[in-house]
Parts: C-alpha cells; sequence; structure tokens
C-alpha cells in the first residue's frame, strides 16, 4: 500500500532537484515533488521514537508515486530535509564546535541555502553502479551508494550490538555497497572477498564513494573566537528539526 504522501493527487508543494540527477533511479527522475511540513506534522516531529523520524517525515511528504524515499540516495534524502527545514524554519543553522586554540565550546549560526551540491568525477553506470579496479589485489568490482534504508539498517544494527564488542559497520557498509566482484553477486563470493580484503582496497572503496556518491556538500568552515578556522560537517538527526519544539 503506498504511503500518504506518495499518492498521486495534487498538495501545496515545491519541486526539489536531486543531487543524483535521478542516475540511480528507474524513473530517472531529477526533481521529485515535496510537500510543505503543516501542523499535523508536528505529530511526526514530536514522535517518541527518533529513529524513525526522519523516514516517516519523508514519506509523508514525498509526492511521487514511483519512488519509494527509502529506496532513494543517502544525499537525495539530506536535500529533501534541507527543503523541508528552509520552508518551515528558515535557513538559519545553528552549529556547535570547538576552539583549537581555547578548548571552548562555541555556536554560529549557519545558512542552510548556502550549501551546494557535490560534483562527483566519475558517472555512474547506466545500472547506477560504478565499476573500479582495486589498486592492491587488481580485482574488478561493482560498487553502489547506500540508499537511505541502508544507511538507517546499518546504523540501527550497531545500536543493537552487543556493549563492549566492536560493530562490524565497515563490513555491513562493503556488503551492501560492494554489488559484483569479478562479474560474482552472490552473497557467499561477496562475504569471502570481503574476509580477505586488503585495507588498502577497503580505505579505495571508501573514498571513491565518498568522493562520487551524489549530495550536499554538508562541510562548513567557521571562524572561532580565537580567529582560528575549524571545519565541521551538518548532521542529520531528530535534533535537526526538533530544535524548535
Amino acid at each position: 500500500m503506498l504511503q500518504y504522501g506518495q499518492q498521486d493527487f495534487n498538495l501545496p508543494h515545491d519541486v526539489v532537484k536531486l543531487p543524483s540527477e535521478g542516475k540511480f533511479y528507474q524513473s530517472k527522475k531529477k526533481a521529485v515533488k515535496v510537500g510543505y511540513l503543516t501542523a499535523a506534522d508536528e505529530n511526526i516531529l514530536m514522535s517518541t521514537n527518533p529513529d524513525d523520524l526522519l523516514m516517516n517525515l519523508v514519506r509523508t511528504k514525498v509526492y511521487e508515486h514511483d519512488l519509494k524515499p527509502e529506496d532513494m540516495l543517502n544525499g537525495d534524502i539530506e536535500a529533501i530535509l534541507i527543503f523541508l527545514r528552509n520552508t518551515s524554519f528558515g535557513p538559519e543553522y545553528k552549529v556547535t564546535a570547538i576552539d583549537p586554540q581555547t578548548g571552548k565550546r562555541f555556536e554560529q549560526d549557519i545558512l542552510l541555502d548556502s550549501l551546494d551540491f557535490k560534483v562527483p568525477s566519475t558517472p555512474p553506470n547506466e545500472d547506477g553502479t560504478y565499476s573500479i579496479q582495486l589498486p592492491k589485489s587488481q580485482v574488478n568490482i561493482k560498487v553502489k551508494p547506500l540508499t537511505f534504508k541502508e544507511v538507517q539498517e546499518i546504523d540501527k544494527l550497531a545500536e543493537t550490538y552487543p556493549k563492549g564488542r566492536v560493530a562490524p559497520k565497515v563490513t555491513w557498509r562493503l556488503m551492501k555497497q560492494i554489488v559484483s566482484v569479478d562479474g560474482e553477486t552472490s552473497e557467499q563470493t561477496k562475504t569471502k572477498f570481503i574476509e580477505g580484503l586488503p585495507i588498502m582496497d577497503s580505505k579505495y572503496i571508501r573514498n571513491f564513494l565518498n568522493e562520487n556518491e551524489p549530495s550536499i556538500d554538508l562541510r562548513k568552515v567557521l571562524v572561532a573566537p580565537s580567529g582560528e578556522k575549524v571545519d565541521v560537517n551538518i548532521n542529520f538527526g531528530a535534533e535537526f528539526f526538533r530544535v524548535f519544539f
């Protein structure tokens, strides 16, 4: 059954351009219709379960019947979340950082509508994958960026992992990012490959996808009270909207 926001009827909305330009979806849509937040949406914003807040919000506000939010790239979802926040509460966003000279925390406002799209250096294949050869093992693999749902699944797995043990998030990400190994797509092949993957190759995959995954450039340079420059990254979570409540 379709979610409310995915039904095809006319509600007040705007069109949001996607960093991916639709290259990773069957529909190839470069932009999506997104509804404005309303008073009724405060029920979602005040939800007692912050883990599901962002997903429920996007499911409700994306008005596309042939593109499910959970199947969209994480970078595209970030663009939608920034639109929702900008049109509801304004572009000002307060970030906290530490002054490297004094070690003290300081706050500074940035403008979310000044954020730009990252420009990937390598275009994807027609099926939304990238073909790369690993520098150490020389193996040819296909990789893909993670969807919003996959990112959330990994985070939730990590939260439920036994205390005192290190959650294998790198392995989980690679299992979802790697599509094929020398043309083989089975889970068994990928598992065996990742178990013996040289760290140089693992780092190469991570850096390649970081550089080429379509997304918003969430990095900002702040000037601390001491005059030192500080690099920060904008994080998305319940507080991204709940700060107003």
